[in-house]
């Protein structure tokens, strides 16, 4: 292996990760000598609920500019593997072919193909092509290729994986989260700041930086040396440390004697290509386009265009010149960057790029998919013959699962119709099928206003449109652009029609700002009018419409509607009052409703069990939340669901993994543009941060949500935080803060809103006043018993308020009461802060505290909670007891906050003699 100048830290960081898939060689080496094949198949669909091992044990991203060598680390690391190794260069010019970088990875694997059997053989064979029949379901498709890299325990080295087409990008994200625990790996690099559809979170990564300067002053001299020493000095300013510039850019100082002017690194680097590029005869330029223009055309298309056997004899100059070599392995031509690809198109002259589709047109013969996409490149105009060639192709790549192929080949097909009726139908369809990838070319908001304005079909316009915004919001487009998207697409004289109102609505939810709420603020229908006064901003408008909300409440307890029961639990989100509708919303989030009907059911009966302390429940519904999110048209909502996941780290004192999902959520919606996602983060930290008593930071977060003496516009969840932000506000010295907060609490009439809002808005007044009998109102309020955890926590601020005050006896009635509900529900930091505070006031800590915690497990709990005690792992008490270690966890899982525990070594204190 050739030495990389300056990349010791980095080959040891990618070797260290390779070594330690070595770990699970002899459990590969098992699984794949078995003759029994189901567990390891089993392992490979367990993989897809989330059952299998770790999920990113098996993966690595490598991250970096352009030219800073993240391609030769990968050679580097991929030259020296001690296995099976599988290479899978990106290609930008086949990002909309589906599944093109599936063929590649798979085609050194076909022999074994065979070896899985049954319906896995067949996905994998539909998927690629290479057999007929309908397109497999994701989850066996993704499972097919998980098992059959597992059981090769092949390393999948990927370069440019931001050009990975969509369709192949969703299976290997799901791959990659699969292959821990096996001898399989997936490393695999990208560009830093360029967009793709391998959805990247949660997966470790490790970054390559530039080159230090006394690295990039050893390169340069080592590759340069004869380099005078001004001309070196411009280099290494202007490379930046960039590895690939520090080849480069001496080219351009042979002949001249000074740099070009300062450019972006990306478009220098590219312009020295093209400079060479342009040095090249005539017939290599034009070869290196054809292979530039399809990633997949290999030398026998390629020979076959350029109409004889002079292909390589074309490419002789470009070898020479190093921007190519010839794969005898592949049989294609591989550019040796991904910069000189794209120079060699950016070179080429409108013309000459038709020129070139027309010719690959013919040379790919009776593949309709590619014949058609490259004519509709080199068409100039109308042409209905192409159009419907492309259509054709379009409902081809559609059964194949491709949408986004799917999509820019129809809306090409749109944009070569001749007839006005032919070209709406197409846009229309485009939009609505797939609209998440139209926006290279133009918007998705113009194809359907030109589809209207050509049909004259309102209602149909409408119809796309919203549907179309579900999708497109599934596919990363971010919120505000899809809002955008709506608007424009369905704009009038009098405003969006009513039936895409809800739309609007919608997306002016997850955007989380007050302004994408305007385009609907007069809008009349009943239910609609509802939920924009309870839901979208209920501090200023909510009291006035409790009525309509109760009588909403009534109809939807005997309406068979499930759009209407939906609508009005949403409504009732934020004056708690859900639980009304627990029972229809129960047999909603059922196996048997349609995936976005059970989702809405599971987000808004997770909201109640968690105010109402059902957390257990919770976590259940949580879990089903994620399970149909796994489902493509329903990934967006994952966001609501990892906020319940970090609500629950947060509240029962697992802080690290309570901040690792709310910065997950904090990058997904900066990504998607959701700032509710953002703000729900917000709320989860503000608990962790209390869990951990920094009340600086709860102070931060809570007024990151709301600020002090300012309920926010449309920011509904500014009322979950206020009792939090007065309280955090107090602790660290913020008197005043506290004060305009519950002024502006009192003067919005919050406590109106509901019966728990009026427990915490009397909390808060209690809170900043010096009448300690306010307290005391506070716990005498009606439904105190509904919401366990809030009126614990105002107990445990009257408690210490008490014990400040010397008034021990009463201060212990609060913090015992306090306590208790505390561990019951398993909120451990604050039973923590409650037994801390007893100990203050007086009392003493009862030995036989581990006896009444070991009461609350069941027998199998109490036998597991001893063993562990003991010091036996999750392994050992699994062989004990013959149970699996994930289930032996599972349990340990439920044991500790019925302990009121966060680590393992407390167990022994904490069953004490039990």
């Amino acid at each position: 292996m050739t030495a990389l100048v300056g990349r010791s830290s980095d080959l040891h960081h990618l070797q260290a990760f390779l070594a330690a898939t070595n770990a699970a060689t002899n459990a590969a080496t098992n699984a794949a000598t078995n003759a029994a094949t189901n567990a390891a198949t089993n392992a490979a669909t367990n993989a897809a609920t989330g059952t299998g091992t770790s999920a990113t044990g098996g993966t690595l991203l490598v991250t970096g500019d352009p030219g800073v060598g993240k391609t030769a680390l990968l050679t580097a690391v991929a030259d020296t593997a001690d296995r099976l190794v599988i290479r899978l260069p990106g290609a930008q010019y086949e990002a909309e072919v589906g599944f093109a970088g599936l063929n590649r990875a798979l085609l050194p694997l076909l022999g074994h193909f065979g070896d899985l059997g049954g319906a896995h053989e067949r996905a994998l064979r539909v998927a690629l092509g290479l057999s007929d029949g309908a397109m497999p379901e994701p989850l066996l498709l993704s499972s097919a290729v998980t098992l059959l890299l597992r059981r090769a325990g092949a390393l999948l080295v990927i370069d440019d994986l931001q050009w990975i087409d969509r369709a192949s990008a969703q299976v290997l994200g799901f791959v990659a989260r699969r292959l821990g625990g096996s001898r399989a790996a997936m490393l695999a690099a990208y560009r830093t700041g360029v967009p793709g559809f391998f959805d990247r979170s949660g997966l470790p990564e490790h970054e390559v930086r530039p080159l230090d300067a006394g690295a990039s002053a050893e390169l340069l001299a080592a590759r340069f040396p004869a380099l005078d020493p001004e001309a070196r000095d411009r280099v290494l300013a202007t490379a930046q440390g960039n590895p690939l510039a520090l080849l480069e850019l001496p080219r351009s100082v042979r002949d001249v004697p000074r740099l070009p002017p300062v450019l972006p690194l990306g478009k220098r680097l590219q312009q020295l290509y093209a400079d060479r590029i342009a040095a090249l005869p005539p017939e290599t330029r034009h070869t290196l386009l054809l292979a530039a223009l399809d990633g997949d055309a290999g030398l026998a298309v390629l020979a076959a265009a350029v109409g004889g056997d002079r292909l390589l004899d074309d490419l002789e100059p470009a070898e020479r010149d190093g921007l190519v070599r010839v794969d005898g392995d592949t049989r294609q031509v591989v550019f040796q960057h991904p910069l000189i690809r794209s120079a060699v198109v950016t070179v080429s002259t409108a013309a000459a790029r038709r020129r070139a589709h027309s010719t690959l047109a013919t040379a790919f013969g009776d593949d309709v998919e590619r014949r058609a996409w490259h004519l509709g490149e080199a068409a100039t105009g109308p042409d209905e013959a192409v159009a419907a060639l492309l259509e054709r192709a379009a409902q081809q790549m559609l059964r194949h699962g491709d949408l986004q192929a799917m999509v820019a080949t129809l809306t090409r097909a749109a944009d070569l119709s001749p007839s006005a009726a032919e070209r709406s139908r197409r846009l229309a369809e485009a939009a609505y099928v797939g609209a998440e990838a139209l926006g290279e070319a133009r918007s998705a908001a113009d194809l359907l206003a030109q589809a209207r304005k050509a049909a004259g079909e309102e209602n149909a316009t409408t119809h796309y449109a919203s549907a179309a915004a579900l999708v497109m919001l599934d596919s990363g487009t971010p919120v505000d652009v899809v809002h955008a998207f709506v608007l424009r697409a369905l704009e009038s004289a009098d405003g969006p029609p009513e039936s895409a109102q809800w739309t609007i609505a919608l997306l002016a939810f997850f955007g989380g700002r007050a302004e994408m709420w305007r385009p609907v603020d007069g809008a009349t229908d009943p239910e609609l009018r509802l939920a924009l006064d309870t839901f979208a901003d209920p501090v200023r408008t909510g009291v006035a419409a409790l009525p309509r909300l109760e009588a909403a409440l009534d109809v939807a307890l005997r309406d068979p509607s499930h759009d209407t029961v939906l609508n009005v639990a949403g409504c009732a989100m934020f004056v708690d009052r859900i639980g009304v509708l627990r029972g229809r919303l129960t047999r909603l989030a059922g196996e048997g409703a349609p995936a976005r009907q059970r989702l809405v059911a599971l987000m808004d009966l997770a909201v109640d069990a968690f105010h109402r302390g059902a957390w257990e429940e919770q976590a259940g519904l949580t879990a089903g939340g994620l399970t149909v999110c796994a489902a493509p048209g329903t990934q967006f909502f994952r966001f609501y669901f990892w906020y319940h996941e970090a609500l629950l780290h947060a509240v029962h004192g697992r802080h690290d993994e309570a901040a690792a999902v709310a910065e997950r959520m904090t990058d997904w919606a900066a990504a998607h543009g959701a700032g509710l996602a953002a703000t729900m983060a917000r709320h989860a930290l503000v608990l962790a941060a209390y869990g951990r008593e920094d009340f600086d930071a709860a102070y931060r977060h809570a007024c990151a949500i709301s600020p002090p003496g300012t309920l926010a516009s449309h920011v509904p969840i500014a009322l979950w935080v206020a009792f939090d932000l007065i309280y955090a506000a107090l602790r660290t010295g913020r008197r005043h803060d506290a004060e305009a907060h519950v002024r502006a609490l009192r003067e919005a009439g919050v406590a109106a809103l509901s019966p728990r809002l009026a427990i915490l808005t009397a909390a808060c007044e209690a809170l900043v006043a010096d009448d300690d009998t306010l307290f005391e109102r506070v716990l005498a309020l009606p439904t105190v018993e509904q919401w366990p955890f809030d009126v614990a926590r105002v107990r445990l601020a009257y408690g210490e308020r008490l014990r400040r005050s010397r008034e021990a006896v009463e201060a212990r009635l609060q913090l015992e009461a306090a306590r208790a509900a505390f561990r019951k529900l398993g909120a451990a930091p604050w039973a923590e802060r409650a037994e801390a505070e007893l100990r203050a006031a007086g009392q003493a800590t009862r030995t036989a505290a581990g006896a009444r915690g070991a009461e609350a497990l069941t027998p199998q709990e109490l036998q597991i909670a001893r063993m562990a005690a003991a010091g036996m792992t999750n392994k050992q008490i699994a062989e004990r007891l013959f149970l699996s270690p994930r289930t032996v966890g599972g349990h340990l899982y439920q044991i500790f906050p019925k302990l009121g525990i966060t680590k393992r070594a407390a167990l022994r204190d904490a069953i004490g003699e039990a």
